[in-house]
């Protein structure tokens, strides 16, 4: 078929690298345009478009898509269908409208739950069981569409938001190139009104630690938020970034380390963290930062 990708992160290679692999025709690339980024602040192109021109795809990066010229220069391409996975630009009616099979778009959540910006730190967040992938025809609501095909994975116990998002971004791979071989074969299902809810962009005032609270929801925040923006406690004065753990046995005083292997007190019970990172230094696993960061028996975290 001959497609328009849309996409931006990291998510969306692997999407656009087995549409290729597949055969498919890719007649432009739309991402977000290169933006400041690193130490010497030099723009740097998304992922989508460093991967697009390795493999010699034509790219467009708009800053918006509601003007006539940009609708005309999409419906130019003469699309059989538009692929869309983590853009970042609201789509209007003549682009959804101009591809001959419209806009299909890759979800990383079991629409109808976890429609919007971050279904996958949300799904950990809630302490969801299972979680998947919908493969879904775009129309104006935000994830309202009817969805052609779907598959669900359960999350791991001590699975981070950064290992499901790589595991849904090969599943959401596989299904898209699924869905358009049996394009003519799939029945878009209506999603049903019940089970809604929307998946809030991640505001880092969530990222502070409350010892307080229960061992589960901390060790679900903590890998939740991993690896961005990270879930973050006190050290006496300085900051830590935890990014993976697991719930344990234990109680005592909320904050408080039970042992020297990085197990902490909660409200109640207890997590046990897995890995950390101190500020300016590289991701550690537990092991290996104590080492070089020891948080001896006793010792306590938080302001």
């Amino acid at each position: 078929m001959r497609i328009v990708f849309m996409g931006s992160p990291e998510f969306s290679v692997p999407v656009l690298e087995a549409l290729v692999e597949a055969g498919h025709e890719i007649a432009r690339v739309y991402c977000q345009p290169p933006r400041p980024a690193g130490r010497g602040r030099k723009d740097r192109p998304t992922p989508v478009q460093a991967r697009a021109e390795a493999l010699g795809l034509p790219v467009a990066h708009p800053a918006t898509l509601r003007t006539p010229q940009a609708q005309a220069d999409f419906a130019a391409l003469g699309a059989d269908v538009a692929v869309v996975v983590a853009y970042g630009l609201i789509l209007p009616q003549p682009v959804l409208d101009a591809p001959r099979h419209g806009c299909l778009n890759i979800h990383a959540s079991l629409l109808p739950r976890w429609r919007g910006a971050a279904p996958i730190h949300r799904a950990i967040l809630q302490g969801d069981g299972e979680t998947g992938v919908c493969i879904m025809q775009m129309e104006a609501g935000l994830d309202t569409g009817p969805v052609l095909l779907r598959e669900a994975t359960p999350i791991g116990p001590e699975e981070t938001t950064g290992a499901l998002h790589d595991r849904l971004s090969v599943m959401g791979a596989r299904l898209i190139v699924q869905a358009l071989a049996h394009l003519d074969d799939l029945t878009p299902q209506p999603q049903p009104e019940d089970g809604v809810t929307y998946a809030a962009k991640i505001d880092k005032a969530e990222a502070a630690i409350d010892w307080t609270r229960p061992a589960e929801i901390v060790s679900r925040q903590i890998r939740g938020l991993s690896p961005f923006p990270g879930a973050w406690t006190m050290h006496g004065r300085e900051r830590l970034k935890l990014l993976g753990a697991r719930v344990v046995p234990g109680q005592g005083a909320p904050g408080t380390a039970l042992d020297d292997g990085f197990t902490i007190a909660c409200g109640s019970g207890a997590v046990q963290v897995t890995r950390a990172q101190r500020a300016g230094k590289d991701v550690q696993e537990a092991e290996t930062f104590l080492r070089g960061h020891a948080i001896a028996k006793g010792e306590t975290l938080g302001d």
